[in-house]
């Protein structure tokens, strides 16, 4: 007679469970992440993630950066060639745009762009886009996490609906959270890794799988109670930002008018050991975080009938900036030069939005030039991050615009230089020399100890 065969223990059984066979997998990184969208949050998150001893498959529906990648070529200038050449050389990383392959990695990262419409209403295409594509594809046992800043309530209430419309449900058959990026591009002191990671998933197990994939690919991970909490974390820090700019914005109208340097006042004021963090003023808000965020979070507060004064009144500070350099702009050229706007040459100097990156989404150096041009002046451009400008949403006119060289005799056929992006490597001594004007919006020109009697802080 054969010998019977005990059944295994319930303990047993729930040592060698599915969920956590699972957990097992995403915490030994023997997983494939796919990440959706090789921009600035999706290649650091790539590289990151290869370094934590995983496999990557990217995703973009932009061809020739998929084969750029590929060919270990990198397509942003702030990170090397040489990060890409290595990522390709490990066997473990490749970018596709073959989006029929998203069924093939263990967890789906978003990392696309949420920007504003017209309206200053969240954009939500290319996440819902993003999210069918995935729902088309979606498998048991994948994790999709959301990256891209939203407002609360978009992970579960506006994702989660689509993916579960083919029958599988977040929590028991897939796994659904959100993690926002919190890159800093150029930001050589902290990068992906070592960035602290917030993590909230769709249930305890969503919860879990997110934290142990994250803890693959940065130092720390902040597990929170919900994705909600998660989406609001990241707003709250960019709001954060967006009215202590807005702050100083104003206090430097305020002291110009009194004949305070607001520079010299926030120099002095930083070296209070408690109570106070330096924020500094200049043309306006750029990048794809601070100047949109705010509005996700007042856009959604309607839904509950709630004014946003205070961050609606830090926004209007932050917009009207430009307007206020090209004021300055105009003073000078006939308190200075004796010329109307109509009748100058305008050179800007930096068209991405803050140094050392080639980010310019959101750049104020855009608004400028189309303020100046819209008045009469005639404006180009210098940068040495961005040799042509690419296609944008809100600046179409500009496209293709190439930046000029920073000579002694181009200098001379400016009438004025403002300068509203501080890249390091730029020879200011050489603008001071040459240049008839300079409307300097970020101080650089007294810190580099070239400021002059031409020189006007704006």
């Amino acid at each position: 007679m054969p010998a019977c065969r005990a059944e295994p223990s319930a303990a047993h059984r729930r040592k060698h469970s599915p969920v956590t066979d699972l957990l097992d997998r995403f915490s030994s990184g023997s997983i494939r992440v796919g990440i959706v969208g090789l921009g600035y949050v999706g290649i650091p998150l790539a590289l990151s993630a290869l370094r934590g001893g995983l496999a990557v498959t990217g995703f973009d529906i932009d061809k020739d950066r998929v084969a750029s990648l590929n060919a270990g070529k990198s397509a942003i200038k702030h990170i090397p060639t040489d990060d890409i050449s290595e990522a390709i050389a490990t066997g473990r990383f490749e970018a596709t745009a073959d989006f029929d392959r998203l069924a093939e990695p263990d967890a789906l990262l978003i990392a696309v762009p949420t920007p504003l419409s017209k309206q200053r209403e969240p954009d939500l295409s290319y996440v819902i886009e993003t999210t069918r594509a995935i729902a088309r594809r979606l498998r048991p046992g994948q994790l999709v996490v959301l990256e891209s800043t939203t407002y609360p309530g978009t992970t579960r209430d506006v994702m989660k609906p689509i993916l579960e419309a083919g029958g599988l449900l977040s929590g028991r058959d897939f796994f659904l959270a959100y993690s926002p990026e919190r890159e800093d591009p150029g930001n050589t002191e902290h990068s992906t890794r070592t960035i602290p990671k917030v993590v909230g998933g769709d249930g305890v197990l969503a919860s879990a799988l997110a934290n142990a994939l994250y803890r693959r690919i940065v130092e720390v991970t902040v597990p929170v109670s919900s994705p909600e909490t998660a989406e609001a974390v990241k707003l709250t820090e960019n709001i954060f930002r967006a009215v202590n700019i807005a702050l100083v914005n104003e206090l430097k109208v305020i002291y110009e008018a009194m004949g305070v340097d607001i520079w010299e006042v926030i120099e002095a004021a930083k070296t209070k050991p408690f109570g106070f963090m330096p924020f500094y003023p200049g043309p306006g808000l750029g990048g794809h975080c601070v100047p949109i965020d705010p509005f996700y979070l007042t856009w959604k507060a309607r839904e509950y009938d709630i004014a946003t004064r205070f961050i609606e009144l830090a926004g209007e500070i932050n917009t009207r900036m430009p307007y206020l350099v090209v004021g300055k702009l105009i003073e000078n050229l006939d308190r200075k030069l004796g010329k109307p706007l109509t009748q100058a040459r305008i050179l800007l100097l930096g068209i991405a939005y803050k140094k050392n990156v080639d980010d310019i989404r959101e750049s104020p150096s855009l608004k400028l030039i189309e303020i100046i041009e819209e008045r009469g002046g005639t404006a180009d451009f210098h940068d040495p991050y961005v040799a042509v400008i690419p296609p944008t949403r809100e600046h179409g006119a500009l496209k293709g615009r190439a930046s000029v060289a920073l000579t002694p005799s181009s200098l001379a056929d400016y009438d004025a230089i403002v300068i509203a992006t501080d890249h390091d490597d730029v020879d200011y001594a050489l603008i001071a020399a040459h240049a008839k004007l300079v409307i300097d919006t970020r101080n650089v020109m007294a810190r580099r100890n070239t400021g002059s009697t031409r020189v006007i802080k704006a």
